[in-house]
């Protein structure tokens, strides 16, 4: 008897809990919502020496953050650091570093912690694309996807998430991708790497609600390609699943991190995307691959130029 009355009563709270979280949502997609204040805070991004990163960092800048940005590229980053002073931010630290080395990043870690403090924003943004099929794919460039496109995120919530829980106060960003959700021909190590990226932020996530970590905010930005020179050459033939323009998507990251969203699928079809792949017999969503051009979006890719 006191069994089934405690299952009644966790039914019930269950059931208030659900209809009060979601009309909370509701009410909170329908109310203009500002955004938390990000001056002062301090925002490490990696890969800010060019392209994605490069632009949130000067947007950054915009809303008054303490800028420490991460790159192996020293001249990039260096730049970025110029134009982000020039864009109005007071205090910007550059730093090379290879997120593709642990040690590397828990060296530069304990400068930053040093010179210029806590990091309460982390943005995991740093990535390559080696744009091969698997079996033509050698060893060592899978290795340095898995490196650079997830591993770094294990060794830089290692490095920060601690003084973040400490202080009860900081927000996670993983710059995941569309082929963190979805397979895509041509890109199986790119696919495995984002992928581990996406389920890993997200456990973390979970954790932080689980040890009821209020202060610690997460957000999983998953977009579909983005011109920025990555991923040159890919197509896209579908209007609603366009190759994004740059500002386009930075704009979007910075609104979901000032409003605390934990999901961001750009552009929006991904959203739908995703439910078709959940509920479509496998032959049927790959004819809906094909007409979308996504079976066949890296046929043209040749990548990034570099400069000599």
């Amino acid at each position: 008897m006191a069994t089934n009355m405690q299952l009644a009563a966790d039914l019930l709270m269950f059931i208030g809990k659900s209809v009060y979280t979601f009309l909370e949502s509701i009410i909170l997609a329908l109310v203009p919502n500002p955004g938390k204040n990000v001056a002062g805070e301090i925002v490490l991004i990696t890969g800010a020496g060019s392209g994605l990163g490069r632009l949130l960092a000067l947007q950054f800048s915009r809303l008054g953050s303490v800028l420490v940005l991460w790159d192996i590229n020293t001249e990039g980053n260096a730049e970025t650091c110029k134009m982000a002073q020039e864009a109005g931010a007071r205090r910007v630290f550059a730093y090379t570093c290879d997120c593709s080395k642990r040690e590397d990043i828990y060296r530069v870690a304990e400068q930053v912690k040093k010179e210029v403090g806590d990091v309460s924003i982390l943005i995991n943004n740093a990535g390559i694309v080696t744009g091969r099929s698997f079996l033509q794919c050698p060893d060592d460039l899978m290795e340095k996807s898995f490196d650079v496109n997830f591993k770094a995120h294990l060794w830089t919530y290692k490095a920060f998430l601690p003084a973040m829980i400490a202080n009860n106060h900081g927000h996670l960003v993983c710059i995941s991708s569309s082929a963190g959700l979805v397979g895509t021909n041509g890109l199986a190590d790119y696919c495995a790497s984002k992928f581990a990226a996406f389920g890993f932020a997200e456990s973390v996530f979970l954790e932080t609600v689980c040890q009821k970590q209020n202060g610690i905010k997460t957000t999983i930005v998953c977009p579909f390609f983005i011109k920025t020179g990555m991923f040159e050459g890919c197509t896209s033939r579908f209007c609603l699943l366009p190759i994004l323009e740059p500002e386009y998507a930075v704009k979007k990251i910075i609104d979901a991190i000032l409003q605390e969203k934990t999901y961001l699928y750009l552009p929006r079809f991904l959203y739908f995307v995703m439910f078709l792949k959940s509920i479509l017999p496998i032959k049927t969503g790959l004819v809906f691959a094909d007409y979308v051009g996504a079976l066949n979006a890296m046929d043209g890719f040749h990548g990034q130029k570099k400069n000599n």
